[in-house]
């Protein structure tokens, strides 16, 4: 007897985490994911690549090893597992309709790459470098380079060269992009030419590697969505130390004089999402990333006891700077997680 599939848009969050992920019953098919997939498809066709990658359901976006493939992560298969996700992680990657080709388009790069053996090419290994080159566990962008293309956040091309051709492939597949004009200028351009020259080497031609196997698909997951969501939470958090005191003591006043004032915890609280907002915005960095700095600065003030000694606006854009700083150091200290 088959199972039956649980209603989604009924159950609470805490019945929600509770489920275990090969239980969710979602598919692709069946959710918006079918058509933004024909449209990649309809992309790569319009290049005469005879390529389709297949694509399934996992925890997270991935195309492995050694399969020609796109894994895409279960929460975009349901609105009601997207709204979960935000809940638990302050952001729905892919969430929106331009959001999800983009990130198709990078993950079809990492496909294409296996399905035609690209990296094994010299031509490749000249121009992007050695893919031999393990994946670092952090990665120190640098926002001035114009060596790699821009186009997902965090100048995420910089990772890696499997990453820097699958962003440049992103690029170059996108429709109206107009790589020419716009990177004319930059060294990244001769990475453009490059892909173009191999992409129309290509054409019509049927890749030699044509696995359809999947790996990871929610099917044989038997992890809950809180057992998840907790390890995603530690994979992006921040464990910092209390090292605001002296930025948040210039920033509010422990002056017996503004006593009557409001909290700077309750200030902080009141425009968090503002904050997050926009030093999201500036730094490019995780929302729940920025999240945790903010809300260690709200716990040092209350502890500190802590209330507004300036104007509101004047504090307000103080505090978008201190953690916009704090959020930025921590990731040019070489302390970015790159989502590899």
């Amino acid at each position: 007897m088959a199972k039956r599939k649980p209603d989604l848009d009924s159950l609470s969050d805490e019945q929600l985490l509770d489920l275990r992920m090969c239980d969710l019953g979602v598919t692709i098919a069946n959710s918006p994911l079918k058509k933004r997939i024909e449209q990649l498809n309809a992309e790569l066709a319009d290049r005469d690549l005879r390529f389709t990658p297949h694509c399934w359901l996992s925890e997270d976006w991935f195309s492995p090893d050694e399969i020609p493939g796109i894994a895409i992560p279960f929460y975009l298969a349901h609105p009601r597992l997207m709204r979960l996700e935000r809940k638990q992680l302050l952001e729905v990657e892919g969430g929106t309709h331009e959001w999800c080709m983009k990130i198709l388009r990078h993950e079809a790069g990492h496909a294409i790459d296996t399905a035609f053996r690209l990296r094994r090419k010299a031509i490749y290994r000249n121009t992007f470098g050695k893919t031999s080159l393990p994946y670092p566990e952090y990665y120190q962008p640098k926002p001035s380079s114009r060596d790699h293309v821009l186009h997902l956040d965090m100048w995420y091309a910089q990772v890696h060269p499997l990453e820097d051709f699958a962003e440049t492939f992103a690029v170059w597949l996108r429709p109206g992009s107009r790589w020419r004009t716009r990177y004319k200028d930059w060294p990244a351009i001769e990475k453009l030419k490059m892909v173009n020259e191999l992409m129309t080497s290509l054409q019509g031609k049927k890749p030699p590697v044509q696995c359809r196997a999947t790996l990871d698909p929610i099917s044989r997951i038997r992890r809950t969505l809180r057992t998840h969501y907790e390890r995603k939470r530690q994979h992006y958090g921040l464990d910092l130390p209390s090292v605001y005191d002296n930025d948040l003591r210039r920033l509010f006043s422990s002056d017996d004089g503004h006593r009557r004032n409001v909290t700077a915890a309750a200030f902080l609280s009141r425009i968090r999402t503002e904050l997050r907002g926009s030093v999201a915005k500036w730094t490019g960095e995780y929302a729940y990333t920025i999240d945790q700095v903010i809300q260690e600065m709200i716990e040092r003030c209350r502890e500190l006891q802590l209330r507004l000694g300036a104007s509101p606006e004047d504090t307000k854009r103080d505090a978008m700077i201190l953690v916009a700083v704090r959020t930025t150091n921590f990731l040019h200290e070489g302390g970015h997680r790159a989502a590899v």
